[in-house]
């Protein structure tokens, strides 16, 4: 199985048009979006292209191919535009030998572990900031905007 990771899209067109180009050039089964979907929050400037329902529109185009969390940003207004679920805190995919647990990472992140085994992946988003690092039995990763 292979995924592609984004998060962070806070309403951006463009920035929307590239996660779902680079999302057609990878081969990617699934398109996992860590939250923070067509909203950009009271204290954030309007991103590049701010177009929040063209955003939801262009995303419905592979709803099926979707799995996604809830960012601190997004609310179920937003769910209404979306045909795929983001209103979930977390999300966990299992693979034969790890497990992923995706968050957006407000509520859980490397200062607010979830429970995990050796060999897991935390997934999140939230910084905007790119990690990918070992932490002793489990991993995390971060995927930049």
């Amino acid at each position: 199985m292979k995924l592609m990771f984004a998060s962070d899209i806070h309403g951006s067109l463009p920035a929307t048009e590239r996660v779902l180009e680079l999302f057609a050039q990878s081969g990617a089964q699934w398109l996992v979006i860590l939250g923070d979907v067509l909203n950009h929050g009271p204290r954030n400037a309007l991103p590049e292209g701010y177009a929040p329902a063209k955003v939801a529109e262009r995303l419905n185009e592979v709803a099926h191919k979707v799995i996604a969390v809830r960012g601190n940003c997004d609310s179920e207004v937003d769910q209404m535009l979306l045909h795929f679920p983001i209103t979930a805190p977390w999300q966990q995919v299992l693979l034969e030998k790890q497990r992923l647990f995706l968050t957006h990472g407000h509520l859980f992140g490397p200062e607010n572990l979830p429970a995990l085994n050796q060999n897991d992946v935390l997934v999140y988003g939230h910084t905007h900031l790119p990690v990918a690092e070992q932490r002793g039995r489990f991993s995390t990763l971060t995927p930049a905007r």
